[in-house]
């Protein structure tokens, strides 16, 4: 397993496991509004992975797609959308490294023109953008009363998907 096998499976497990703790919230509580990121978990959670599924088109040399709409941020359909694009984002990323292509450009049409960025920078945002915003759900969540949340450190991470999990020394 090679870094961006650690970074790629950490960061879908961990967005997924705070999915997976949200499924138990009403709908007030996924759109409480609060003062921070997007502004409510429903809207943080659908900035992730909007934001892997745009990223991973932009990669590809695509347009960006048409955000599903509204039925699509249910966290059922969330976790949904999750996985398929984490697995999309995982088989562009690796393509991408297998093949020697982390500093060759891809186009990144923004709102004052077209701004060529490096694969590499590319893949690496869109793990640590994840990253940045899982804070904010914690945050938002431990606002909310929750317990028992998940650490989504990526040492648990990795003891969980090794074969035997870590040996102990002597």
């Amino acid at each position: 397993m090679d870094l961006l096998d650690r970074f790629l499976g950490h960061d879908a497990w961990t967005t997924r496991g705070l999915l997976l703790q949200s499924r138990g919230l009403s709908d007030e509580q996924l759109d409480r509004p609060f003062p921070i990121g997007p502004g409510s978990l429903r809207a943080t959670f659908d900035h992730i992975v909007w934001n892997m599924e745009a990223w991973t088109e932009l990669m590809k040399g695509l347009p960006i797609p048409t955000h599903p709409g509204p039925a699509a941020t249910t966290v059922p359909r969330l976790i949904e959308r999750l996985d398929a694009a984490a697995a999309e984002f995982a088989t562009v990323a690796r393509r991408v490294q297998d093949e020697g292509k982390l500093d060759e450009l891809f186009a990144d049409p923004g709102e004052s023109g077209v701004v060529m960025k490096t694969f590499g920078a590319g893949i690496v945002h869109v793990i640590t953008h994840s990253m940045h915003h899982r804070a904010q759900v914690l945050n938002m969540m431990r606002q909310l009363g929750m317990t028992n949340l998940i650490e989504g450190d990526a040492l648990t991470w990795e003891r969980t998907h090794r074969p035997g999990g870590w040996p102990r020394s002597g």
